[in-house]
């Protein structure tokens, strides 16, 4: 085996990362095409449809290579991959407890399986996707500045269209046969009228406004990764408008933090990053009551903006938590329930990840979710001093994190499935990611560990 000089290898880690895309293989352009086509897919009613359909084939795929005998486990971190699977079994076995305990029925037991194999399982699919295909995450970063791009482009169309007066909802289209979930989600509209003040806001090709603020976010990031000057800025334009027309509080929150914290959190072995959290530490504990004044005066402006959406936020996660301690325990009650008038007939169980896990699938599916999706934090956390693949994927579950506070994260896993693509490929190990910058001593250690390791394996051949 011949053996590359570091700076040599370094000068092709820089190459491999940054070159141009083309050639994709089969796989990329299959996942490049399917999130570029976003507002395509949409303008048919289709959208909903499109991830369930290429995790599920992905995955019949995989299991095809492996029985062909191909190679698709890294030897790093693939534990974590088989924690994922085992969380989709028992959130699934949480499902059918749930519905036995208050005697749903056979029916509706087949009625929420299907509803897990298009959201907790797809979850837990995506990632395996991302770390077992050959998929750079740079495809994914180039097709949500795409998104961003046509987002520009149709933004003028939108805003006239409420000017105008034309119709909210243009159709509803009728492949929702073929979905089983609500209308919203194959519903074709122009823009919305906010209930509680009014005014107009645009969902894009969300099923809600505020949905558009968290894919917007994911999309965002991923234009923080691209490389190319012009589709940076047009991703970056495209999705940040997006955010700002859909109206999300959250959203805003998040263009705003997560991409400061990714940048600080992937660079904590640096000694001027420790220096400086040193000092930013030492003056907020001066000037603690200062600051805390001021965060809790910002976050109660926020939720005053809208201060009915608040209160009904607030009476859902009460109620759900409340039924759950007192009701079902364990496995939950198997489904969101109607709510009554106090919350704007809201169902329980909706609006937040976890009073929604709670409730519907008790403590176990609660943790069943929690346990690898904090360790995937964690491996990713110090994968992302080293690794740049890393450093998108810890943006991917920061974003996840705090939206998860405010969406059921299942709900939306047909547009959010870039982003657990993405965990995917940040928790494998790929040297073409590796941070080759000279003061990155944990990028230097891994390029002179796979020089180590191909001289061993040199010997024992």
């Amino acid at each position: 085996m011949k053996i590359i000089p570091i700076k040599k290898l370094i000068e092709e880690v820089r190459y491999h990362r940054w070159s141009q895309l083309l050639p994709l293989n089969k796989d990329e352009k299959v996942i490049g095409y399917s999130i570029s086509f976003t507002f395509l897919f949409y303008s048919v009613g289709a959208l909903y449809l499109v991830a369930p359909v290429i995790g599920w084939l992905f995955l019949a795929v995989i299991m095809l290579r492996w029985t062909a005998g191909e190679k698709l486990f890294f030897k790093n971190t693939k534990w974590l991959i088989y924690l994922w699977f085992l969380s989709a079994i028992i959130l699934e076995f949480a499902l059918i407890m749930g519905h036995l305990d208050f005697n749903l029925g056979f029916g509706k037991i087949i009625k929420s399986t299907v509803g897990w194999a298009k959201g907790w399982a797809l979850l837990s699919i995506f990632i395996v996707l991302g770390y077992m295909l050959k998929i750079r995450y740079q495809v994914v970063c180039r097709a949500a500045c795409i998104v961003g791009l046509v987002a520009l482009l149709i933004t003028p169309v939108l805003v006239l269209s409420y000017i105008a007066s034309l119709p909210e909802v243009l159709f509803i289209s009728p492949l929702k046969i073929l979905g089983g979930s609500g209308p919203e989600y194959f519903t074709v509209q122009l823009y919305e009228i906010d209930p509680f003040n009014g005014r107009p806001r645009w969902r894009f090709f969300a099923p809600w406004a505020p949905a558009v603020g968290f894919v917007a976010n994911i999309y965002i990031m991923c234009a923080f990764f691209e490389k190319d000057p012009i589709w940076r800025f047009l991703g970056l334009a495209g999705n940040g408008i997006m955010i700002f027309l859909a109206v999300s509080r959250m959203g805003v929150i998040v263009v705003l933090l997560v991409p400061i914290a990714v940048w600080g959190l992937s660079r904590l072995t640096r000694s001027w990053i420790m220096i400086s959290t040193a000092i930013g530490l030492l003056l907020v504990a001066i000037f603690f009551e200062p600051v805390f004044d001021f965060i809790s005066t910002t976050i109660n402006d926020i939720k005053a903006s809208r201060a009915n959406s608040t209160r009904v936020r607030t009476a859902l996660g009460n109620i759900a938590f409340y039924r759950w301690e007192s009701e079902a325990y364990w496995f939950g009650h198997g489904v969101v329930e109607a709510g009554t008038h106090l919350v704007e007939f809201m169902p329980i169980g909706s609006h937040h990840n976890w009073y929604g896990l709670l409730f519907v699938k008790g403590i176990v599916g609660f943790l069943a979710f929690l346990i690898p999706f904090a360790l995937t934090i964690a491996v990713l956390l110090v994968k992302a001093q080293y690794q740049v693949s890393s450093r998108l994927a810890l943006g991917m579950c920061l974003i996840l994190t705090f939206f998860s506070l405010s969406e059921n994260i299942e709900a939306l896993a047909y547009m959010t499935w870039p982003a657990w693509l993405l965990v995917g490929i940040g928790i494998r190990d790929s040297i073409e990611d590796i941070d080759s910058y000279q003061g990155n001593l944990l990028g230097q250690f891994r390029l002179y560990s796979e020089i180590t390791k191909a001289k061993t394996d040199r010997v024992k051949k």
